[in-house]
């Protein structure tokens, strides 16, 4: 009898245990809620910046449907004739959360220099996006200002609060900024749904109406797999043969022109289409966006061929990340110093290769001075820079949390 009760015990045991498995997994799918309304909200450069802009948006219902309205000038209705109404390409992603809906829209034929109120979601009452305004890009400008930031790479709720403080001071010491470029390493773990919630979430009141443009880093892409990362952004499709859409792409702002590679996969065939890039931008200014630096605390080997082009094609600027301390080189050629005074009056100076520390919690070390090293250290700090280009000057300024300028440089044309 003992044995009889023991085996009923213990059979209500393992059903308890079955349901309590089965529940904790129902909730993490969304199965009990699931919802249209948007989260994970960013908008991007895709076409024409004087025309257009991209947004992108999740969903934890992966069967629900996506829309875009925008309106000319700050309004909070959207109930008059004048909107315009864009229907998203709308997928689902497979998370750590169960299937969640991923949407991507982007407004064209809009008119340059020209405020917009947009909203999105799916045409469910209380299921919409609070109302957002961005400014498309004036025609014809000279002069723009933008924030470089990299290494968010938060695991924690406190990473990503840090995160959310350094491009809030960045934002305060800029507000003049017209885009981010992030370069890289956005959150530590790609497949970690909780970690992008928080990396979107401590600055969704910016980056909804400020474009941001992501660099893939390592913890972005890992064996080839960029799936996370690139369903959180409308990027531009017009990158290398070869690369995963959205790792290797490039814009116009202003005078800028701005290539971003990818330094995980592909890199023969970015070489290639960088070349073509280059040459057939007509900006005064030339900017690439990467990962792991060519010159940086240490090196990435596998990107000289890279610096090659960089040489051959003029490049200004290369923004990098990876290194979790703070690095800005001596203008560069061929692997050496370029000499002051050496060039001509109007000729370009060699390219300055920077890391801006990290904007999130994890920090390195600081490596060993190297012979290419204009500045370089480790204050242990969130950091952030602005960046202003006209037409014959780039001024570059970073700062820590704190506000506090630690380095500056600029570059003439």
């Amino acid at each position: 009898m003992k044995d009889y009760k023991f085996a009923i015990i213990l059979g209500v045991v393992v059903i308890v245990l079955i349901l309590v498995a089965v529940g904790i997994e129902w909730s993490k799918s969304g199965s009990s809620k699931k919802s249209s309304a948007p989260y994970d909200l960013v908008t991007t450069f895709k076409g024409d910046a004087g025309t257009s802009r991209a947004f992108t948006w999740y969903t934890s219902d992966s069967n629900a449907v996506g829309v875009l309205e925008l309106v000319k000038g700050q309004v909070t209705s959207f109930a008059n004739s004048d909107v315009i109404r864009v229907n998203a390409y709308s997928s689902s992603i497979k998370t750590d959360y169960g299937s969640r809906g991923v949407h991507k829209a982007e407004a064209a034929g809009l008119e340059p220099g020209t405020l917009y109120s947009y909203r999105v979601g799916s045409d469910v009452e209380g299921e919409w996006s609070t109302v957002v305004e961005f400014t498309t890009e004036v025609e014809g400008l000279d002069n723009v200002t933008f924030i470089n930031v990299t290494d968010s790479q938060g695991e924690t709720t406190n990473d990503f609060k840090l995160w959310g403080k350094a491009l809030s001071k960045a934002f305060q010491t800029f507000p003049e900024a017209e885009f981010i470029v992030h370069n890289g390493d956005l959150t530590e773990n790609p497949e970690d749904s909780a970690g992008w919630d928080q990396f979107f979430g401590n600055v969704q009141d910016l980056i909804s109406g400020m474009p941001l443009m992501p660099v893939t880093g390592n913890h972005d892409e890992v064996d080839n797999d960029a799936a996370d990362f690139t369903s959180h952004f409308n990027l531009p499709d017009n990158g290398a043969k070869g690369s995963i859409a959205g790792t290797s792409y490039s814009f116009d702002y202003g005078p800028v022109h701005v290539s971003v590679l990818n330094t995980e996969s592909n890199l023969k065939k970015q070489a290639e289409w960088l070349k073509q890039d280059l040459k057939s931008t007509d900006k005064e200014w030339k900017i690439v966006a990467m990962h792991r630096p060519a010159y940086g605390g240490n090196s990435y080997k596998k990107v000289e061929d890279w610096t090659d082009i960089f040489d051959a094609y003029k490049v200004d600027l290369v923004l990098q990340g990876h290194n979790h301390e703070y690095s800005r080189s001596y203008p560069l050629r061929a692997g050496k110093i370029v000499p002051e005074g050496e060039n001509p009056v109007g000729a370009k100076k060699g390219t300055v290769y920077v890391v801006t520390n990290a904007s999130g919690g994890k920090f390195n070390e600081k490596k060993e001075d190297q012979f290419y090293h204009a500045v370089h250290f480790q204050n242990y700090k969130q950091m952030f820079a602005g960046i202003n280009v006209t037409k014959d000057s780039l001024t570059y300024q970073a700062y820590d949390v704190d506000g506090k300028m630690l380095d500056e440089f600029v570059l003439t044309h």
